[in-house]
């Protein structure tokens, strides 16, 4: 039941959420919710049992609401619930029109996820693939920027069509089944014909890479995390772009293991080229929101690429890496968002010197910059040593120039901290104040589960293992 009630409790909370008037009653009711959804997590980490539910859901359609958590599973809903409670409380005195729905659809969006992480029915995943996205749609298109209404627009049509392919790739696939099922375990047991998983693969592929985003499928993001309000740019970058990732390692891989083979090549060329270009175009940014969302694409190209490597050691690189850049951008969105809250601006040509009036700030942002460029004894080092490894093994050519990705990492962040926190104050800077408590209580915790994770990150390469060993049984 604990996968059940990973989606339940958000579910309900949300549509709860909606009939709460009082602002602030609605975002101590979402916290709360948010909290008990992790505890539920953590409960079903430490213990073995009641991790899998399966029912009869349409029987006329031969699917089933079966849910299942794994390694990968508990790993992508630990940090699913983790960043709710993190972008509450950090966003905590951010005010919003109707925010009821504002917060309902925050948790909407949730339930949606873990129904994405623990679905082991390809229908059912595709509902909760859906449900996800849905409330994305309105979050950005109501409490988003000036160009919401078109770059939102962008969004649907990019992530409507590759739900359309997928749905079209899963309906031939249960026609293809003896049992007429849309079980997990069917589809890993059918023998498709070379032509068949060519095109099927594309179909689910392209989905995917939207949803990542990865080039040339990448043009909505940067758009998308600029207008969106913050605290759902962190759902976005921090959660949301690992449903791709685990949809290739869970569904896609598995079911077309030849198409994988065939492909391969070019998909890791693709997620090359991606890395460079989104890492040589942050370099040119001005705002701070452009510049984290470019250095995310940057980011899942290597994740993508080390999947497609076929190798173990890459698999678990992705795997730690998910999780770690999860808690890595979650970290600098919210100093994004301290600094447009605060000095009413993103760009970077207006800030300087803020470390003198906000040290604190300075410090933790410090930190998370190490990290987002795999500083060694930062969270992100291990698995971006286990990627690169995993990349080296299966063409040292490919693993040299995607290494120029590290170096345009570190030019980026490293002028982004520069112009924001040192030099001279300027009129932005010159009256800021350190950051409030809140927002300084939560960015020590992400510091320190940083910090830990680069040190020893063992718990997680154990809890994943079992998901590495499942995924190359299945190939």
């Amino acid at each position: 039941m604990v996968a059940v009630l990973l989606i339940l409790i958000p579910l309900l909370s949300g549509l709860i959420s909606f009939i709460i008037k009082e602002e602030r009653t609605v975002k101590i009711w979402s916290l709360f919710s948010s909290i008990i959804t992790l505890l539920v997590v953590l409960h079903g980490i430490f213990h073995q049992e009641q991790l899998s539910y399966d029912a009869v859901w349409l029987p006329t359609l031969g699917t089933r609401f079966s849910v299942s958590l794994d390694g990968m599973s508990k790993m992508l809903c630990l940090l699913t619930s983790i960043s709710l409670p993190v972008i509450f409380i950090s966003t905590f005195k951010n005010s919003y029109n109707k925010s009821s729905a504002f917060y309902a659809l925050m948790l909407l969006t949730q339930a949606g996820l873990m129904g994405v992480f623990v679905a082991t029915d390809a229908l059912l995943f595709y509902f909760f693939w859906e449900l996800a996205l849905i409330p994305v749609y309105f979050l950005c298109s109501i409490w988003g920027g000036e160009k919401r209404i078109a770059v939102t627009f962008k969004f649907f049509i990019y992530t409507f069509v590759g739900s359309l392919l997928m749905l079209a790739g899963i309906l031939f696939l249960y026609f293809q089944t003896p049992d007429a099922s849309f079980a997990l375990k069917s589809l890993y047991a059918l023998h498709l014909s070379d032509k068949s998983q060519n095109i099927l693969f594309w179909l689910f592929f392209i989905a995917f890479a939207i949803k990542m985003p990865i080039f040339p499928f990448h043009t909505w993001q940067p758009d998308t995390y600029e207008q969106a309000p913050t605290a759902v740019t962190m759902l976005l970058s921090g959660v949301m772009v690992k449903m791709g990732i685990f949809a290739v390692i869970r569904w896609l891989i598995p079911i077309f293991p030849n198409a994988a083979n065939n492909f391969s090549n070019v998909i890791i060329i693709f997620s090359i080229i991606g890395m460079i270009y989104a890492s040589l175009i942050a370099i040119k940014q001005d705002d701070i929101k452009r510049l984290i969302a470019y250095s995310s694409i940057a980011h899942i190209g290597l994740m993508n690429a080390a999947i497609f490597t076929h190798t173990q050691i890459g698999l678990e690189g992705v795997m730690v890496q998910m999780f770690n850049h999860g808690i890595v951008v979650l970290g600098l969105w919210i100093v994004a968002d301290v600094i447009e809250q605060k000095l009413g601006t993103r760009k970077l040509s207006q800030l300087g010197g803020l470390a003198q009036k906000a040290p604190a700030l300075a410090i933790l942002l410090v930190v998370m910059s190490l990290a987002n460029i795999a500083l060694p004894l930062t969270n992100s080092f291990v698995g971006e040593f286990l990627m690169f490894n995993g990349l080296f093994q299966y063409n040292i050519w490919m693993a040299a120039i995607a290494g120029v990705s590290i170096i345009l990492a570190a030019v980026y962040t490293l002028n982004m901290v520069q112009k924001i926190f040192y030099g001279n104050t300027v009129s932005m800077t010159i009256n800021a104040k350190e950051i409030s408590a809140n927002v300084q209580f939560i960015l020590i915790v992400l510091v320190v589960v940083v910090i830990i994770l680069g040190v020893y990150p063992q718990p997680l390469i154990n809890l994943t293992k079992d998901s590495v060993q499942i995924f190359f049984a299945n190939r």
